[in-house]
């Protein structure tokens, strides 16, 4: 494991050691336990994306394990200028011990690990969002105790999050299922290795998709960069809810999670969402120990 790229070039096992750290981190770090495994390294975080959970769980992460992050908007350094990647990569290189990139082009992530010489991190592209499914992983296992075998129902947009989830679900031997509108399923290229490589169906009803789920999933209906959308999305996804109709197709003791923010009302009520709140908010807080387990890979010597 060289970069964390997208969860399609991680296979099962490296999966599961991610996880398996993970877990003894957080241990670690609500016993007060110091674990300064990147004592002197030096993270760059690279924005042309704002965030809440990635730039804090990554910073904080940083300095839990010892070392330190910088945060560099694309809008103070020379990549928001016009300065191509593939220069920033080589410069950058010979700053730091790693990079996590918050962008909009998987590209523009895969371009830097080809010209640069130090690890890089997807923090989150329009195509994929790894750290989040990790983080989502673990708090699967947290909650039901084992991954392989359960059923995981995404409800909406075939985003950046239906990517990473089939990936991440079908490699830890869950099945999947999406219920999206036509016209928003997830990527084509994904949806083929699925339905080749694990059991995976997608479907514009959502209590077909969501009809005996361990884990329901979903996200809100316009991403970061599609606000021009928004009202539009708001007419084609109403309905695409997890409500006390779909609940009530899951399984009993079916458990929901958000990657945050949530609109709530919109793609999922308020009612369910403070049902599930434990759930969620651990979720949340998993991204911080999953990506200190990313960092103590691709870093630690």
């Amino acid at each position: 494991m060289k970069h964390l790229l997208k969860l399609m070039d991680l296979s099962t096992n490296e999966i599961n050691e991610i996880l398996n750290l993970a877990d003894q981190l957080k241990f670690e770090k609500r016993n007060g336990i110091e674990h300064h495994h990147l004592k002197g390294k030096t993270l760059g975080m690279i924005f042309a994306k704002s965030s809440t959970r990635t730039r804090v769980s990554f910073e904080v992460g940083m300095y839990d394990l010892g070392g330190q992050a910088l945060f560099l908007s694309s809008h103070d350094i020379q990549l928001g200028r016009g300065e191509p990647v593939e220069d920033t990569a080589r410069v950058l290189s010979g700053y730091l011990d790693g990079i996590m990139i918050r962008t909009f082009k998987q590209s523009d992530v895969e371009t830097l690990a080809e010209y640069g010489s130090i690890p890089i991190v997807n923090g989150l592209t329009d195509y994929c969002h790894p750290c989040q499914v990790l983080a989502d992983l673990m708090t699967i296992r947290e909650f039901k105790g084992n991954i392989k075998g359960r059923k995981l129902c995404y409800i909406g947009d075939g985003n950046n999050m239906a990517n990473s989830l089939i990936v991440g679900g079908i490699k830890m031997g869950m099945s999947v299922s999406i219920g999206c509108p036509e016209g928003y399923k997830p990527d084509a290229e994904i949806m083929k290795w699925a339905s080749e490589n694990g059991d995976f169906t997608c479907t514009p009803d959502i209590l077909e998709a969501a009809k005996d789920a361990d884990v329901l999933y979903t996200d809100v209906w316009a991403s970061m960069g599609q606000e021009s959308e928004a009202e539009e999305r708001k007419k084609i996804f109403d309905g695409y809810q997890i409500n006390d109709s779909v609940m009530n197709v899951a399984k009993p003791d079916a458990m929901v999670l958000h990657c945050l923010p949530a609109h709530r009302e919109e793609e999922i009520t308020a009612k369910v969402f403070e049902a599930h709140a434990k759930e969620i908010f651990e979720e949340a807080e998993n991204r911080l120990h999953a990506q200190k387990a990313v960092l103590v890979k691709l870093l630690k010597d």
